[in-house]
């Protein structure tokens, strides 16, 4: 099924169920006003929205609407706990080369808290006080759990994943450290997150969802212009079962945690010491980092005050799952 929350004036919004193909919606407040009262009560409560979702998809909803991206807070609007991890190592490969840093031995994951207590709308204005800081789009997918025990293994994990949906996980690259360098500036540059309309439950994605991996493209376009096609299933190193356990290592997760893997990267290509990545890229980072071992030096800006940035996955058929992000870079200072 497919969830989103309905701008209503709250810091929560309401609940609805959205229809397969994102053209109906209905709201939920019969069975649960907002989706953190259904992840709170998974077996009861999903079930009744299931039931709401097959009576849309046969058009025998009685007051069902047309579903409106615009109008959509993030799926889950705050969260308990909301982390990023590196589940494509690629990513971090390319950043560390151009900069001349060697490879560490350790290959793990790396996991950052992200803010959760505003998280932000599908189409909702990417607010930035200076285009110096060097705001950064990094796209990719995010889920979100039920109650994770701890010391979960990654089989078992995987049946805690409630939801999934697209994620973007703005960056101010001007304010980041070195790729291997912590410091007070990585927490502070993670200055927001974005998610799709519309959360859906693994089922959704039918053969595309197998071992804690989605094995479909996702495409990011820039100011209109299509920059990546990245398959969300190669070179990821760690399925979403293997991150899950890795976060609830040491404690339990409730439910209602969001796990944000980002950005979407696969690997490139080197031939005679020349760089190829033919899937594009899913964060400028990657494309500055490209440039300077291609080039000897970066061509390409961050984003500027007016850029949009559009984030969508489809399935086999060219149906979009999850909707689209697609968001405007906005100045601060005019808001």
């Amino acid at each position: 099924m497919k969830l989103a929350s309905y701008k209503d004036g709250s810091r929560d919004g309401q609940l609805v169920v959205v229809s397969r193909d994102l053209t109906q919606a209905h709201y939920a407040s019969h069975i649960a006003n907002r989706l953190q009262q259904v992840l709170d009560d998974w077996n009861f409560l999903s079930s009744q929205l299931q039931d709401v979702f097959d009576a849309l998809n046969a058009g025998r909803a009685r007051h069902a609407f047309p579903f409106d991206p615009a109008q959509c807070m993030a799926p889950l609007p705050r969260a308990y706990q909301c982390v990023s991890a590196t589940a494509w190592a690629s990513h971090g490969t390319l950043l560390r080369r151009a900069a001349g840093l060697e490879e560490p031995q350790d290959r793990a994951p790396e996991l950052t808290q992200l803010a959760g207590d505003a998280l932000l709308g599908a189409q909702d204005p990417l607010v930035c006080a200076s285009e110096a800081l060097g705001l950064d789009f990094c796209a990719g997918l995010a889920l979100i759990t039920g109650d994770i025990p701890q010391e979960c293994p990654s089989d078992r994990a995987l049946d805690g994943v409630r939801l999934l949906m697209l994620s973007n996980a703005l960056t101010l690259r001007g304010l980041a450290p070195a790729p291997g360098e912590p410091g007070a500036a990585a927490v502070q540059s993670r200055c927001a997150t974005a998610f799709s309309p519309v959360a859906i439950t693994p089922d959704e994605l039918g053969e595309a969802w197998g071992r804690g991996r989605v094995q479909l493209p996702l495409q990011t376009s820039w100011n209109g212009r299509k920059v990546g096609s990245c398959d969300a299933g190669a070179d990821m190193g760690h399925h979403f079962g293997q991150l899950i356990a890795l976060l609830a290592k040491t404690r339990a997760l409730r439910a209602g945690s969001i796990l944000v893997a980002a950005p979407l990267s696969n690997a490139g290509v080197e031939k005679r010491g020349q760089w190829s990545w033919p899937k594009g890229f899913n964060s400028i980072a990657e494309k500055r980092a490209m440039e300077l071992l291609q080039d000897g030096q970066v061509a390409t800006e961050y984003l500027r005050f007016g850029d949009t940035v559009r984030i969508e996955m489809k399935n086999a058929a060219g149906h979009s799952l999850f909707g689209a992000i697609d968001q405007e870079v906005v100045d601060l200072a005019l808001g």
